[in-house]
Parts: C-alpha cells; structure tokens; sequence
C-alpha cells in the first residue's frame, strides 16, 4: 500500500474539497474522460440522466450555454466527482475506509462532497443539483441584485456597514476576503462608501445575489425537492456544511443544511478551520480552477494542497499522495 495512505488511514489527515459555482470553463473534464474509464462513466451517466448533452456543454460550449447555472452547476459537480474518480482509480487505496478525513465543497461543492461522501447517490444529486441551478436561475431573473468582494477589511468591520445599507455577507472565504450580495442598488452604494474608505472592492460578474435573501424562493422550492431525495444515514466521512461550518449528521439537517444554504452566508474559513482541527493536513482540490487552493493559502500556507482537474494536475497529484 502506498506509503502516504497508510499514513492517512492510521491519522485520518486527507481533506478533499470541491469546486463552486463560478470555477467553470469550456473544456472542463474533458482530458478526465479521455484518459480515465471512471471519469468517462461519470459523463456518460449524467447525460442519460438529464437528457442532453451536459458534457458537450462542458467540453465544447458555447461559454454562453456553460455560465447559464442550469449548466454549470450540474457541470461542476460531474466535472468534481469525474476528478475524485479518475484519482482513485489512479491511486485505489485513497478510496478505502478511513483515508478520507473529511470533505467539504464551497456552495454548489457541497453536493459533490456529499455525493463521494455517500449522502446520496450520484444521479440524485446531479438532480438536485440541476433543478438548484435552474431555480436559482430563476430567482436571479426575478430580481436584480448584485454581489461583490471585499479585500482587506475584517467581517467585524464590514457588518454594522452592510446593516446600514441592507447587504448581507454571502461568503466568508479566507481572511481579508468577504463577499457581500443583495439588491444591486444597495450593493452599489455599499461599494461607494467602502471605496470611500480607500476599501478595495470588486465587483462580481454574476447573474445574481447568490446567498441571500433574493433567493428565498428558490430555497423553498429546493426544500420541496430534498424532501423527495433520498438521504444515507450515515456518511462514508464527515462533510461540512457552508451554513454552520459544521459536519453534517443525518439525512434531516442534511435537508435542512442545503435549503437553507441558498439564502446562507457560506462560511468558508471556519469551516477549513474545522478540517484542519479534525486533523487534516493535506487538502485535494477536485474540479476546475484553483480558487479553494488559493483560499487554503490566505487560511494556513502550511497546510499541503493538491489538485485535480487535468491529467497534468491528476498525475501530480498521484505522485504526491504515493510519496
């Protein structure tokens, strides 16, 4: 057995983490299917479950089609899984009981967590995760609302300012980087006054004020959908939720925890905090793009993290976690 597994079975220290909304891009997953027969299962199976072609979108586009989030949510999550696939059939031993220490994903993510998790099964939730999108979708048409992203100025800070100007806190991703989302106007003046300050503030390119209120119904209708999905009881390892940054128990918070993540603030720190409480020591990024390895970075640089979204990333990968 690889050296670094036996390692990681014996101290539970293999973190995986799983790509949001936002990370997509045409041609994502698509090196994944051609070289891995597990990652190429994965596509197939998602295409006969939504009857259409979602790997086309992601591997040919049009960018137009693969940003709408009926798209990119389904296509993030089976890009993600395809990732956690092709590495385990690379390196069998990760997928054995007690390697994996915990799991999380930033907002859409934590589907995918939970799906290798074993929460739910992989055609359930690309479901959920194609009606969240569409609904979602939905809600962003039915308001006008804005989100953008705060550098260097602490949540303690920020708050009593998004109060005055009626903004909530969508994401709480590493220090010194917090994403604030509502109404378009109220987000613009919020940017005003805080550019006023000399605040760095960027402005996110986004359809809408994910992790809000603007989004309600959306959550209520997702609510309707969990009901109707069945859950496990128990997870293969813990998953931690955005909204509480706290590991999952069961099929019922389960529910709850992702109904009430669509109008939640996501807190990403605390829960890489958590992870790295539990023990956690060497993080795996699965799905396209950097950004969670980027946000490790801004949380602890000591930390290891890899990542896989390509055959180069996997095989690195590979070669890292063998030793």
């Amino acid at each position: 057995m690889d050296s670094i597994v036996e390692t990681e079975k014996e101290q539970g220290m293999l973190g995986l983490l799983f790509s949001g909304q936002g990370a997509q891009y045409v041609g994502m997953g698509r090196a994944l299917q051609d070289a891995s027969q597990a990652a190429r299962g994965l596509f197939a199976r998602a295409d006969e479950v939504l009857g259409y072609s979602l790997s086309s979108i992601c591997w040919e586009g049009p960018e137009s089609e693969l940003v709408r989030t009926e798209h990119c949510q389904p296509g993030i999550y089976v890009v993600s899984l395809a990732a956690w696939a092709a590495l385990c059939e690379r390196c069998p031993s990760l997928d054995a009981p007690g390697v994996v220490a915990a799991a999380a994903g930033l907002s859409l993510g934590e589907y995918s967590a939970l799906a290798a998790a074993g929460g739910f099964t992989f055609e359930d939730g690309l479901r959920l995760v194609h009606t969240r999108g569409r609904l979602m979708q939905e809600a962003c048409s039915a308001s006008d609302g804005a989100m953008a992203s705060v550098l260097g100025m602490e949540v303690e800070a920020l708050s009593p300012l998004c109060s005055e100007h009626g903004v909530g806190i969508a994401n709480l991703n590493c220090p010194g980087q917090v994403v604030v989302s509502g109404e378009r106007s109220r987000v613009d003046r919020l940017v005003e006054a805080l550019k006023a300050q000399g605040i760095r503030v960027i402005p996110l390119q986004v359809a809408g004020a994910y992790h809000s209120p603007l989004m309600a119904p959306a959550a209520e209708q997702l609510g309707d959908a969990l009901e109707r999905t069945p859950m496990q009881a128990e997870l293969r390892f813990p998953v931690f939720a955005n909204v509480n940054a706290q590991a999952h128990s069961g099929p019922e918070e389960i529910r709850d925890l992702l109904k009430a993540q669509v109008v939640g603030s996501v807190r990403w720190e605390e829960s890489m905090r958590a992870m790295l409480a539990l023990g956690v020591t060497t993080f795996v990024e699965l799905g396209p793009g950097k950004v969670l390895t980027g946000l490790m970075r801004r949380i602890d640089r000591g930390v290891k993290v890899v990542r896989v979204e390509d055959m180069g990333t996997l095989e690195d990968a590979a070669a890292q976690l063998t030793g």
